[in-house]
């Protein structure tokens, strides 16, 4: 499955006011596998950027005067997201903003919704995490995510982080180490599945120390989550 991370920043919040994307950060996951195809350019929205969304980001309106116009990434952008699922954190800011420069090409260009599935965290989170901050900070806090290099917002990171999070928050680990041919065959996994069915003896996986250290680990996460683990 291929998921795309995506974030942006904007001169502002509202494409009602005229307000345009400055900055579109994307990761590609592929089986809940970050990859290097990353995706990410700054914008010249041929504007100003407010003065609060700069404390925000701190992207100045000098930076973006020699960047390229949306107009210029639109075929390559959509082409890179086609056929994935977004993955967003608040995904109706974003997919407004996104929508609103393609509308402003007047150019039979797609909309999103047209191309792409859209997964909003921030709904999960709220469902998951019902009466707290779901703020990606907040979630970074929750999931002990080191997040310390975040000074400022930034489309790129931002999403690099989220895909930590989203990991984290659908039941993934993104802190094993993991390397590819560690990975079990569907072979071995449905023969694991037989034995169950059968009432088979099942094998023991003996993962090592680094392994059984980054299980208790994990427990200890999972413990300071709730208050009483049914493991205890």
């Amino acid at each position: 499955m291929r998921q795309i991370i995506l974030d942006t920043e904007t001169t502002g919040l509202e494409t009602s006011q005229g307000h345009r994307i400055i900055e579109i950060g994307c990761v590609e996951m592929i089986d809940r596998r970050v990859t290097d195809n990353h995706w990410h350019f700054y914008v010249n929205p041929e504007r100003e950027v407010d003065a609060g969304a700069f404390e925000v980001h701190g992207i100045s309106n000098e930076f973006l005067l020699d960047k390229p116009l949306f107009a210029d990434l639109a075929d390559d952008f959509l082409a890179y997201v086609k056929g994935a699922e977004l993955v967003i954190h608040n995904a109706p800011f974003d997919i407004g903003f996104l929508n609103y420069e393609l509308k402003l090409l007047d150019d039979d260009k797609p909309m999103l919704g047209d191309i792409c599935s859209v997964r909003d965290t921030l709904v999960e989170a709220r469902q998951k995490h019902p009466g707290q901050k779901n703020s990606l900070d907040a979630l970074c806090k929750r999931y002990d995510i080191d997040n310390s290099h975040r000074s400022v917002h930034g489309a790129l990171l931002d999403a690099r982080i989220l895909a930590d999070v989203y990991l984290f928050m659908t039941g993934g680990q993104t802190t094993l180490g993991l390397e590819q041919d560690e990975i079990r065959s569907s072979a071995e996994i449905e023969a694991d599945a037989n034995l169950v069915a059968t009432g088979g003896p099942l094998p023991v996986w003996h993962g090592g120390e680094a392994s059984e250290q980054a299980h208790l680990e994990y427990l200890k996460f999972l413990a300071e989550q709730c208050d009483e683990p049914a493991w205890r």
